[in-house]
């Protein structure tokens, strides 16, 4: 007679054993998934930072080419903001709060309006680039 004949239940884990092992996974999920969460907040921040960094770089590069090449200093406007090669060499990265790359134009008075569904603002009498979209609590119009 084999050994499995003979004991069914030695090769069959235990209802303790089981319930210590979800137990276990559910501590560790506990731990993991607000991590998770976190690095992805972390990572929308500085993809919307960076693209911030690189378009307002942008904007004073061609600012200050036009002094340089014409003696008067002007801001682009939103159609050169738009066309690949006059401000930015390649396409604008979606917000990615909203997830939209659309520039719309619009007038920096205190604080930077959010409206519409477009990605970014740009107000072309003052330069002045932002994220239009204001997640509660991140607030990444201000930056």
């Amino acid at each position: 007679m084999s050994l499995a004949t003979r004991h069914p239940m030695a090769r069959a884990f235990t209802l303790v054993e089981l319930i210590v092992v979800i137990v276990v996974l559910a501590i560790l999920s506990g731990v993991a998934i607000p991590k998770y969460f976190d690095y992805a907040a972390k990572a929308k921040e500085s993809a919307c930072k960076g693209t911030l960094g690189a378009v307002r770089s942008g904007i004073a590069n061609f600012h200050a080419n036009s002094i340089v090449s014409n003696g008067a200093a002007t801001w682009p406007t939103l159609v050169q903001m738009q066309t690949l090669g006059t401000v930015m060499q390649e396409p604008l990265p979606a917000n990615p709060y909203n997830n939209s790359n659309t520039i719309q134009a619009a007038t920096w008075a205190t604080t930077p309006p959010v409206s519409g569904t477009a990605g970014w603002s740009y107000d072309a009498a003052t330069g002045k680039f932002w994220a239009n979209s204001n997640t509660s609590g991140i607030g990444e119009h201000l930056w």
